[in-house]
C-alpha cells in the first residue's frame, strides 16, 4: 500500500538566526554589505537581514539564490560549468524565473536531507560564498 504522505524536515528559526549572525560576522570581518536570505526547505523565506549599506538589487538577488539552492539542491556557483558548453542550456535556462547561476546560494543539508538554504548577494561572488560558508558552518555546530 502507497503512503499517502511524507515527511519533510525544514529548518529552525533557531538555527536561521544563528546563520544569520555567523554571515553578518563574516561580512562584518572582510568589510562587506550583504544581503542574507535563508529559506526552508520548500525554499520558501524563512529568514532575512539587510546589512546597513547593502545594495537595495542584490535583496531580490539574495533571496533568488537562496531559492535557487533549495528548489535544485546545489550551490547557485556549479550552474555556469555545467552549462556553459550547451548553447541551448546557456541562452535559455538563465531565463528561467527566479533561477540564479552565479556563487552565493548554497543548500542546507543535514543527514541526507535539504532542510533549507541560503543565499548572500551585495559583495563580490567570492565575498559572497565565504560568507555563506561561514554561515554554513554554523550547521554543523549548532546543537
Amino acid at each position: 500500500m502507497a503512503e499517502r504522505f511524507v515527511s519533510a524536515k525544514h529548518i529552525s528559526l533557531a538555527l536561521a538566526q544563528s546563520m544569520l549572525d555567523a554571515a553578518v560576522n563574516k561580512a562584518t570581518s572582510i568589510g562587506a554589505r550583504v544581503n542574507i536570505a535563508i529559506v526552508d526547505g520548500t525554499a520558501q523565506l524563512k529568514a532575512f537581514y539587510r546589512m546597513d549599506g547593502a545594495p537595495l538589487l542584490s535583496i531580490g538577488i539574495a533571496q533568488r539564490k537562496a531559492y535557487s539552492a533549495a528548489a535544485f539542491g546545489m550551490e547557485t556557483g556549479k550552474w555556469y560549468d555545467m552549462i556553459k558548453n550547451n548553447p541551448r542550456l546557456l541562452h535559455g535556462l538563465p531565463h528561467t524565473p527566479d533561477l540564479t547561476i552565479f556563487g552565493g546560494g548554497f543548500p542546507i543539508v543535514v543527514e541526507g536531507d535539504i532542510i533549507g538554504a541560503i543565499g548572500v548577494s551585495g559583495g563580490t561572488e567570492e565575498e559572497d560564498e565565504a560568507i555563506a560558508r561561514a554561515a554554513l558552518d554554523r550547521v554543523e555546530r549548532f546543537a
